[in-house]
């Protein structure tokens, strides 16, 4: 049996044309030898070029002064630019008899030419001038000169590559942590101890960055944290040099109706922290996990929560199962703590329910013969002032 393979290189050349027109050609006659003509700019395969018209030629060599020059230069900065050129005169009197020389109808050659900035190509011969004088090429005064760029790619070949690793930042930033040689602050929580830098800390947090470097007092090198439990605060550490969560077992467990208080969850205890030191990214983090524990039993301590901590994505997604789920959520004991201790998110969260409902009726056709008794959800007028400790209402 024979086994054959092949494969295929296309390599794509970028085409562009730009028309260059000479008119008051009998003025520019005369200007010297070596004087030219510029056309506007043009750009093919993302370089700048030019058309060079040489009324008196370019140079004396090989005659040419009795000859028009026209050359295409690169004007862009680059450099080994790999093109073929081709450049016409248009026969102005109708017969298409164009003059064209090239590297595209093979008259000089198929081989591209390869220019760096500056650099030219063209034809030193162009034309003899008394011939062009006396054709149809020159009518009115009037000289129009085509020039075609095809620009081929510049590339290495693919197999000679270089492999770069992957960025190792984080793996050195995480390296940081905790490192008691390099660290510039010690922070004291719950009787431990940890170590970070002061710069690592303020680029992370707007928090830390102002109580390090605008306070106007001399921050002390060594801080108390009495605010927080170790676990959370090394986690928050983790977070802020590691960019992950600090993996933990209660990330994995589930909440059970029997659960005494979801704020007692090393997840919610560090929500609260990246609320207080305004880490977004971490508290998403913990949005997330606790989106996950969201059930009948639990989210209205889970809506206490995100209210608390400004946790709106949490917050929108407690409001919403509670809307579809609504008649269960109103038995259950996590309601009736909130209709009695938070009477401000059980109203938001009717008002929820109504705007659900309201945009239910306004989307369908309704009989105007029929009548619908509405479903009356009891309330009750509380008056609510909220603790100055703004987690009070977190005791379930």
């Amino acid at each position: 049996m024979n086994n054959t393979a092949s494969s295929e290189s296309v390599i794509e050349i970028v085409k562009g044309s730009h028309e260059f027109k000479v008119k008051g050609y009998s003025l520019v006659k005369g200007i010297g030898v070596g004087k030219f003509i510029a056309s506007e700019t043009f750009n093919v395969g993302g370089y700048e070029w030019a058309i060079y018209f040489y009324p008196d030629g370019i140079d004396t060599q090989e005659n040419a002064a009795v000859y028009v020059s026209v050359f295409v230069v690169l004007l862009s900065n680059a450099n080994d630019v790999r093109a073929k050129f081709e450049l016409a005169m248009h026969d102005q009197g109708g017969s298409d008899e164009h003059f064209v020389l090239g590297h595209f109808n093979g008259t000089l050659g198929t081989d591209p030419y390869t220019l760096s900035t500056g650099e030219m190509w063209g034809i030193r011969r162009f034309y003899k001038r008394f011939h062009l004088e006396h054709s149809m090429y020159l009518t009115d005064d009037c000289l129009q000169v085509n020039c075609t760029v095809g620009v081929l790619p510049t590339t290495l070949d693919k197999s000679m590559t270089i492999e770069v690793p992957e960025s190792s930042i984080a793996v050195n930033f995480g390296m940081l942590f905790e490192d008691e040689q390099s660290s510039d602050v010690t922070f004291c929580v719950g009787g431990n101890k940890f170590y970070a830098h002061k710069i690592v800390l303020a680029a992370r947090s707007s928090v830390f960055k102002t109580q390090f470097f605008n306070e106007t007092e001399k921050v002390d090198r060594e801080i108390l944290v009495n605010d927080m439990e170790p676990k959370v605060f090394k986690a928050l550490l983790h977070f802020i040099y590691k960019d992950t969560l600090m993996e933990d077992e209660e990330l994995h467990l589930s909440v059970s109706s029997t659960m005494a208080s979801l704020s007692k969850l090393y997840v919610t205890k560090l929500l609260a922290a990246a609320h207080k030191y305004e880490l977004p990214r971490l508290k998403l983090m913990c949005e997330s996990v606790l989106c996950k524990h969201i059930s009948i039993n639990s989210v209205a301590q889970i809506l206490v929560i995100s209210d608390c901590y400004d946790a709106t994505q949490l917050k929108s997604m407690c409001l919403q199962f509670s809307t579809e789920n609504l008649d269960a959520v109103l038995r259950s004991d996590g309601f009736k703590h909130l209709k009695k201790k938070c009477p401000n998110l059980q109203y938001e969260l009717l008002k929820t329910v109504a705007a659900e409902i309201e945009c239910a009726k306004s989307s369908h056709v309704v009989d105007c013969d029929e009548t619908h008794e509405p479903n009356e959800i009891e309330t009750e007028s509380t008056s609510y002032n909220p603790s100055s400790d703004e987690e009070n209402h977190l005791g379930w």
